[in-house]
């Protein structure tokens, strides 16, 4: 079968919907499917080889000046390839990353309005690629991107298909009239969908009533990660105290303060056990006055030598910051669609505590990998890490049963053998691959 999937470059992000993506479209061509991965916006920053194509359409410049400028609008295709170089992308997403969601909202509405938005040439690029490349089906990573889903049914014929995966954390930001602008164009560019792909139940159930989303016509396939270079015997503790890892990208989004109020108020609490606190994760520029206040809870808590920050790691270092904590802790503020980073914790025999929202029940639940604390507490998160940590039998027993369901369950082969089980109901073509 020959997939086309459209991803998002994240600004130079690290990202979970790329990585997945990326992961996922590795994955499938190891199941001998002909799988392009193309982005848009800006080039994918993965941690993982990078499996997309070079060139990357929808390009954050011309994006920008066609919403800003008529003039754009009209320009030769020479002047947009100048402006879409990817050291030209990966440069202006320095910059990028730092503006509000809410100040995005004409520029998600004009994409939504795909020809009839200002990005109309941009639609045209991305149809002209894909009616040379003939895929056999078409998958976008999330519905912002729905826009061109029209004209691409239009030109191409083929099966569409739609990956639910947190558009909403976006969505959420925008002013409420952009915000039920989205939700009408995403529904009117629905018509031709043929069918959503969402990373857990919750978020499937979610999506379907906050945007008004047939929920018959979303599939769930769970999430699935590579698991080379995962596992193996870890380092012995030695001398090193119990450690509460937090490993995501650093932002109040993800609960990294949350993280530190509760580490503090476990370390307060008579009889607990002695324990650091290690940090890692995506750590943006307009996040670092964020961080810094963490670090001043820290300081004025008098554990500030109990916590290490690590950069934001290669794949490797992301094994051995696994390897190196006793139970992860992202006590996200949102509703986690996904939980990567759950699924790299048990894939290295590290449990956790998580709030019981989002996708972390049907995880936690499903497996035993771990405790659930009420979304908003800090003490009960503050109870569920000194828990964890205190008993050694319970941390033994929830980080064995994440190992086990990693690799029986969520495994990147798992994941695409789903994948294409559910395409296959929608694509029929003597060249589909037999899985």
């Amino acid at each position: 079968m020959r997939i086309a999937f459209i991803t998002a470059g994240a600004a130079g992000m690290y990202c979970g919907s790329c990585m997945r993506d990326n992961t996922l479209v590795t994955a499938l061509r190891c199941l001998r499917h002909d799988a392009l991965l193309i982005p848009t916006y800006t080039p994918i920053k993965t941690d993982e080889t990078d499996a997309s194509q070079k060139k990357v359409f929808f390009g954050g410049v011309n994006v920008y000046l066609e919403q800003k400028f008529w003039l754009f609008r009209h320009t030769p295709r020479f002047l947009d390839w100048l402006f879409n170089f990817r050291w030209l992308l990966k440069w202006v997403s320095r910059f990028a990353v730092r503006t509000k969601y809410s100040e995005l909202g004409d520029i998600t509405i004009s994409m939504l309005q795909g020809t009839h938005g200002h990005q109309a040439k941009e639609v045209a690029k991305l149809v002209e690629f894909l009616k040379d490349e003939k895929p056999d089906v078409v998958l976008f990573t999330n519905a912002l991107l729905s826009g061109v889903i029209p004209e691409v049914k239009r030109a191409l014929g083929v099966p569409i298909f739609v990956t639910l995966q947190g558009d909403d954390i976006f969505l959420d930001e925008l002013p409420e009239p952009d915000r039920k602008r989205c939700f009408e164009l995403i529904r009117e560019n629905g018509a031709a969908v043929d069918a959503y792909i969402s990373t857990s139940a919750y978020y499937a159930d979610h999506m379907a009533s906050y945007v008004g989303l047939p929920r018959e016509s979303i599939h769930v396939v769970l999430p699935g990660i590579n698991l080379a270079g995962h596992g193996g015997l870890a380092a012995p503790r030695g001398d090193r105290p119990l450690t509460v890892g937090y490993f995501a990208r650093i932002c109040p989004e993800k609960g990294f303060h949350r993280a530190v109020e509760a580490f503090i108020t476990m370390r307060q609490t008579p009889g607990a056990p002695v324990a650091m606190l290690k940090a890692s994760g995506w750590l943006g520029e307009n996040n670092r006055p964020y961080f810094d206040e963490q670090v001043k809870r820290l300081t004025a808590a008098g554990l500030l030598g109990d916590f290490e920050h690590v950069e934001s790691p290669t794949h490797d270092d992301k094994v051995l910051f696994m390897r190196s904590i006793d139970v992860l802790c992202v006590p996200t503020v949102y509703r986690e669609p996904k939980g990567l980073y759950v699924l790299e914790a048990w894939a290295n025999g590290v449990p956790v505590v998580l709030p019981a929202h989002g996708a972390f029940p049907e995880l936690v639940e499903s497996t035993g990998g771990g405790l659930l604390v009420a979304p908003d507490s800090i003490d009960e998160l503050a109870d569920g890490l000194r828990r964890m940590l205190s008993d050694d039998a319970l941390r033994e027993r929830a980080g064995r049963a994440g190992e086990t369901a990693v690799r029986e369950r969520f495994t990147a082969d798992v994941m695409a053998s789903n994948t294409v089980a559910i395409l296959n109901q929608f694509v029929r073509t003597p060249t589909s691959a037999t899985v």
